[in-house]
């Protein structure tokens, strides 16, 4: 059994460790040609598991396999990468498809 100390020492150690990994926000291609947006911080992981190929994956993207990246963002953390979703979620389809094919980020 843990002390309280030592509980409060490894929650301390897992949330330095989780604030030094990168998170990415990600658009998809779909099969039906419509666009997902989602955040992860392992993006070959997340697009196997929205194609199927490992467990999870969101419901919007198992009726519509195989989907494809398109366009990805590293953030530097789930805070940012939570807000450049929401940013990317008000874009229209067509300012979607533009950054896809400029292949850089737009802020």
């Amino acid at each position: 059994m843990h002390d309280a100390k030592s509980l409060t020492q490894s929650d301390n150690s897992v949330a330095l460790e989780t604030a030094d990994i990168d998170w990415y926000v990600y658009l998809l291609r779909c099969s039906d040609d419509t666009l997902y947006t989602g955040i992860t911080n392992n993006v070959v992981r997340r697009l196997r598991q929205h194609n199927g190929e490992l467990a999870g994956g969101a419901k919007y993207t198992r009726a519509k396999r195989p989907v494809e990246l398109v366009w990805s963002d590293r953030c530097a953390s789930r805070s940012e990468a939570c807000k450049r979703e929401a940013w990317l979620k008000k874009l229209s389809r067509s300012q979607k498809l533009k950054l896809t094919s400029a292949s850089i980020p737009m802020s």
